[in-house]
C-alpha cells in the first residue's frame, strides 16, 4: 500500500514529516492542495478532527498532526529510529519536540506571515516554490480574501508578529543551551528532538538540503534571518541538515 503525504510545500510542519520519511527512507507519494483550501483538504481527509496539513495515508490508516505522524512512523519502520531508547533520554527528546512545535513552530508562521501577506508577489514566490501558473493565477486573483482569512486563521497581527520575535530568540537560546558535546539535543545521536527544532527553524533559517525552500523575502525577514545566522544556533541547524536531511525516495 503506497504511503500518501498530504502537505504544504512551505509549512515548516510539513517539513518535519518529510524529513522523517526521507530520514527512515520510506518511500512515499506527495500530494499538495490549493493554499488557502488546504483546510478543508484536512477537513475531509480527517472527517472533520483536523483542519491542519500534514495528514499521511500510512499502513491502511489516515494520520494528521506531526508528533502523531512521527510516533506512527516510529512503529511502521523503527530503523532509524527517532525516539531515544533510554526512558528518561526519551522524555527529553518529546519535550523539546513539544516545545517546539507548541512555541516555536506557530510563532516563526505568524511573524512571516505578518510581513509576507501585504505583499502578493513574496506570498506566492513562498506558495509555490514549483512552478504552477494555474494556482499562482488564482492566488492572486484571490490575494486580497485571502489575506484576510489567513490573518485571522493564525492571529496574525502586529502584536502577535512582535511577541514572535521574542519566542524565536527563546528558541534559539533553547538550541544552544541545550546542545551537548555529541552535537545532539539529547543523547548521543540524532533524535525528533533536533529533527523538530532544526525544520521548523526553515521558513527563516533555510539550508541548501531543505526543499521548497522560497526564493523570496520580505526585508524585515531577511534583516531577522541575517540577525539570527549570527548565532551558533543557526550553525547547528545547517548542521543537522548537512548530516541528516536524506533526499525524497518517490513511490
Amino acid at each position: 500500500m503506497t504511503v500518501v503525504l498530504w502537505h504544504i510545500e512551505l509549512s515548516h510542519y510539513s517539513e518535519k514529516v518529510r524529513w522523517a520519511l526521507d530520514y527512515k527512507d520510506i518511500p512515499h507519494e506527495r500530494r499538495v492542495p490549493m493554499p488557502g483550501l488546504h483546510g478543508i483538504r484536512a477537513a475531509v481527509l480527517t472527517r472533520g478532527a483536523q483542519r491542519r496539513l500534514p495528514v499521511i495515508d500510512l499502513d491502511g490508516r489516515r494520520v494528521w498532526d506531526s508528533t502523531r505522524i512521527i510516533a506512527a512512523l516510529e512503529e511502521y519502520r523503527p530503523e532509524p529510529p527517532l525516539y531515544p531508547d533510554d526512558p528518561d533520554e526519551l522524555a527529553e527528546a518529546l519535550a523539546h519536540e513539544d516545545w517546539f512545535d507548541e512555541h516555536l513552530a506557530p510563532d516563526l508562521r505568524r511573524l512571516v506571515w505578518f510581513h509576507t501577506l501585504p505583499d502578493t508577489d513574496a506570498t506566492a514566490a513562498a506558495l509555490f516554490t514549483n512552478e504552477s501558473p494555474a494556482r499562482e493565477r488564482l492566488l492572486r486573483m484571490t490575494a486580497s480574501v485571502s489575506r484576510r482569512a489567513v490573518s485571522a486563521d493564525y492571529e496574525v497581527n502586529a502584536a502577535t508578529a512582535e511577541a514572535a520575535r521574542g519566542t524565536l530568540f527563546e528558541a534559539m537560546d533553547r538550541i544552544e543551551d541545550a546542545v551537548g558535546p555529541s552535537g545532539y539535543l539529547v543523547g548521543d545521536r540524532f533524535s525528533v528532538a533536533d529533527l523538530s527544532g532544526a525544520a521548523l527553524f526553515t521558513p527563516l533559517i533555510a539550508p541548501p538540503e531543505r526543499p521548497y525552500a522560497p526564493d523570496l523575502l520580505p526585508a524585515a525577514i531577511q534583516e531577522l534571518r541575517e540577525e539570527l545566522m549570527s548565532r551558533s544556533g543557526a550553525d547547528w541547524v545547517f548542521d543537522m541538515y548537512a548530516r541528516h536531511r536524506t533526499a525524497w525516495v518517490p513511490a
